[in-house]
């Protein structure tokens, strides 16, 4: 067998062993790369579900997500067909990821310090506000007045794999920008799920669900980490807050903000494991089970666990929730309805002009009044591009259709606005980011 050749003898930043290079440059880095090749799996998706729905096998498409799927325990019976399966189980892994995400770049991450927080958290908030305004000036009074939040969302699959695309032409900083920019998204949608789009509140559930969650701050502060335990609790809590009314989705975001994002142990410095490991010393099993689990939790448990669960959300659990919810039948009176729809012209103006707007437009004041600053590299033509990336609103957008309308036709005007505002919107960002340049031209 020949040996392993030697490690490079200058490693880049991100794989050096600074503390900045372990905790936030290696799990971005990574987190881009999973995110990229998800948006490219997520739009096969998206491009079979509208061919399988617009073909002579429609019929199939419709069965199959109709499907009944039942679990049975002693006399209770949960029940409901396998699209709603896709929105209200597989959906609450990936809102848990994103809970995992959120809490990362909060305790670790760019989030963590406020002066680098200030710039995507502002121009998370203008790119909320600005396109739920307009979709509300549009639709006011009318019977699409209940999907305002539905142009506020970003999505970062798509937007990653977007600025992947472009390579070298963005600089890194940029990419850390969006990042924190889609996951403060990411909480106000999440916020505006919980709060507005709820169902009447059974209040026997809602209380076996926040016991649920007392019992798992409790557990974590006793300095119980044994996995399979908060498995059978969050799958418990789950439930309760599906029978509580309140979107189930949001157990994942909550379980994922409790979990640890700091480390148990520190890291055991290389030369202590080698003196351990040393073969003038007998190695017993203890000691290496010692040593296993010192260097596990020298990687915190959010880190371990989005690591795990991050390329299924990307490349399954996604592709599964487009490939079921993005089946949209496109006809000739189809396009007519969606035309001339208040609710269609409300998310597509929503997401192509109060995006801009609003994500730009709050930027450029952060930075005016000295509340943030730009990244190193970054200059306007680059934010200006990351904003018409920011109209991007496919998955969660598709997600708060769901929740917002019964009827078929508001649905189908919505996703109609989402599709055809996310295309202009990633065309544009590519042909804007492409001529961005660097700093030094503006």
């Amino acid at each position: 067998m020949s040996p392993l050749p030697p490690p490079p003898s200058r490693p880049t930043w991100v794989y050096g062993e600074a503390r900045l290079a372990r905790t936030v440059g290696r799990p971005v880095s990574k987190f881009l790369q999973v995110e990229a090749a998800g948006g490219l799996v997520l739009l096969g998706a998206t491009i079979v579900a509208l061919v399988w729905a617009n073909s002579p096998w429609a019929a199939s498409y419709n069965a199959l997500w109709r499907t009944d799927l039942a679990f049975t325990i002693g006399n209770y019976q949960l029940s409901a067909d396998l699209g709603h399966w896709i929105n209200d189980g597989l959906m609450t892994v990936f809102f848990f990821v994103v809970g995992m995400e959120i809490k990362q770049e909060i305790v670790v991450g760019e989030l963590s310090n406020r002066r680098n927080a200030t710039l995507p958290v502002v121009a998370a908030a203008g790119g909320m506000v600005v396109p739920a305004l307009i979709y509300v000036a549009l639709n006011w009074g009318g019977p699409g007045i209940e999907g305002w939040g539905i142009p506020m969302a970003t999505d970062i699959a798509f937007a990653v794999g977007i600025l992947a695309l472009l390579g070298n032409r963005v600089p890194t900083s940029l990419k850390v920008l969006l990042l924190s920019l889609a996951i403060v998204d990411d909480i106000g949608a999440i916020a505006v799920i919980a709060l507005v789009y709820t169902n009447q509140i059974n209040q026997f559930w809602l209380l076996g669900a926040v016991l649920g969650i007392i019992l798992v701050v409790v557990l974590r502060r006793a300095r119980v980490w044994y996995l399979p335990v908060y498995v059978v609790l969050g799958t418990a809590i789950w439930w309760a807050t599906f029978e509580s009314g309140i979107h189930a989705t949001i157990a994942g975001v909550i379980l994922g903000l409790l979990t640890p994002a700091r480390p148990l142990l520190p890291a055991p410095p290389a030369e202590q494991i080698a003196q351990r490991l040393s073969t003038d010393t007998a190695v017993t099993l203890r000691t290496l089970r010692q040593l296993r689990f010192e260097l596990r939790e020298s990687v915190s448990v959010s880190e371990r666990l989005s690591g795990a669960l991050h390329p299924w959300s990307s490349y399954l659990i996604l592709p599964l929730f487009a490939l079921a919810n993005a089946g949209i039948v496109i006809t000739g009176p189809a396009l007519r309805d969606a035309v001339g729809s208040a609710i269609t012209i409300g998310v597509v103006l929503g997401l192509l002009v109060g995006k801009v707007v609003g994500v730009f437009g709050a930027s450029w004041l952060a930075v005016r009044w000295g509340l943030g600053r730009l990244p190193d590299g970054v200059n306007w033509r680059h934010i200006f591009g990351v904003s018409i990336l920011a109209g991007i609103g496919f998955t969660v957008a598709l997600f708060i259709t769901d929740l917002a309308f019964i009827d078929l036709p508001s649905q189908s005007n919505s996703k109609i606005g989402i599709m055809f505002a996310s295309a202009v919107a990633a065309v544009g960002a590519v042909v804007v980011l492409r001529r961005a340049g660097s700093p030094d031209q503006e």
